[in-house]
């Protein structure tokens, strides 16, 4: 009787596990990345080149479709890591921050998606959605700052890309809060130096 019991308890945990798995992958399918990022001296200063994929879920598909803005950040950071305990114990200090965002838009009446930098206000337009999350993904020249980069020993410059769920219309927020589809934020890039 043991046996069966334990056994029981045993197919019920594989069973949990596997449906663990299932929705820990699904929810992964959707998530951007950053494809590559790449830090080039330029005379005195450096700039960031990168490229993002952005694959996006149904959900926020349909929602661009219905004309529904989006709104993507692009999340640069530069880290100076202090190495107290070798490489198993960090100290890191932010010392530079920024978010590039944007504004990703379907324009049903020009069939058009329009992409809105929204801290210069220059737009672009582009005849499919693939081309426009290309052209947000590409991210090319960026100055980093260079009153911190007169010396890169320890040095760490990161960037992800996600969706910024707070410039959704209100009715929208909640649920896009709480749902798994729209939480599509990539894990943090750690770029190359030169």
């Amino acid at each position: 009787m043991d046996f069966i019991m334990s056994a029981s308890i045993i197919s019920r945990k594989f069973i949990l596990f596997t449906l663990m798995l299932l929705v820990s992958t699904s929810s992964l399918a959707g998530n951007f990345k950053v494809q590559s990022a790449e830090i080039s001296k330029i005379g005195n200063g450096y700039i960031l080149d990168a490229t993002i994929s952005y694959p996006l879920t149904p959900r926020v598909k349909e929602a661009i479709s219905n004309g529904v803005p989006i709104t993507f950040l692009q999340q640069l950071e530069l880290v100076h890591s202090i190495a107290i305990f070798g490489k198993y114990w960090q100290w890191d200090k932010t010392l530079w921050t920024t978010s590039l965002r944007y504004e990703l838009r379907y324009h049903a009446l020009t069939e058009q998606y329009v992409l809105k930098a929204l801290d210069t206000e220059h737009y672009r337009n582009f005849p499919s959605l693939d081309s426009a999350l290309t052209a947000l993904g590409t991210i090319k020249e960026i100055s980093l700052p260079p009153e911190h980069l007169a010396n890169t020993d320890g040095l760490i410059f990161q960037i992800r890309s996600g969706l910024d769920l707070y410039a959704l219309p209100t009715p929208m927020r909640p649920g896009a809060l709480l749902s798994n589809k729209w939480q599509v934020t990539s894990p943090w890039k750690i770029a190359t130096w030169p």
